[in-house]
């Protein structure tokens, strides 16, 4: 399948990390080579912890013993697991305007439009990284994000939380935010699962893309 000239896979079962990892890298290498179409890459992952560029060491509590991987990605900890749909972004912003800031900006608005169409409001939240749902004491995270750019190709992406257990987060603080908790569609009571936010994703993808920029995109 694909958007707009952009690959769209999709991956059953649990990807090991570190072979996502280094399939990640190489289709990005090809793309700064004009080698490989872009790539967004659907998919889940086994337990485990990720560390950004800025992960301090003092957030990671880990009591079950997860792996940990150093992600090469901006941010802190996060946790990926069964249950939560990743998204790894290969695409060229060397033809898309070389605008990082509307990258990240357009991919918040695609990740709230997706939920929007599951019946989910969400929203971004005034110097807090990631997407969040309710109010006061009752925001929460349900979506994270954390993106690397190389040479004007992007690496990594999002996660949004279906169904994972959410006492794994408790292994560290989640992006470095301790104040406010962590949920799922599921603990929110949608009953919506990966293949429903795998649709809404697509469907929403086509305006992302267009807000990115680029020759893909001309009317």
């Amino acid at each position: 399948m694909e958007i707009d000239g952009v690959e769209w896979r999709i991956s059953g079962g649990l990807a090991p990390y570190e072979e996502a990892l280094l399939w990640m890298d190489e289709r990005a290498a090809a793309i700064r080579e004009g080698e490989a179409r872009e790539c967004i890459w659907l998919l889940e992952h086994p337990p485990l912890f990720t560390a950004g560029t800025s992960a301090d060491p003092a957030e990671l509590f880990n009591p079950q013993g997860f792996p940990v991987f150093a992600a090469g990605r901006g941010g802190r900890y996060t946790y990926h697991g069964p249950g939560q749909r990743v998204g790894y972004l290969m695409l060229d912003l060397d033809k898309r305007g070389r605008d990082v800031r509307c990258f990240v900006h357009a991919l918040e608005g695609w990740m709230i439009g997706a939920l929007a169409g599951l019946g989910l409001a969400a929203h971004r939240a005034p110097g807090r990284i990631g997407i969040w749902v309710g109010e006061g004491s009752a925001e929460a995270k349900v979506g994270a994000l954390g993106v690397r750019v190389r040479r004007w190709v992007t690496t990594h992406g999002f996660s949004v939380n279906v169904s994972p257990d959410l006492s794994h987060f408790g292994g560290i603080v989640p992006c470095g935010i301790a104040e406010y908790g962590v949920t799922s569609l599921q603990a929110l009571g949608l009953s919506a699962g990966t293949a429903e936010l795998d649709r809404a994703l697509f469907a929403h993808c086509p305006r992302f893309l267009r807000e990115i920029g680029g020759e893909n995109n001309a009317p």
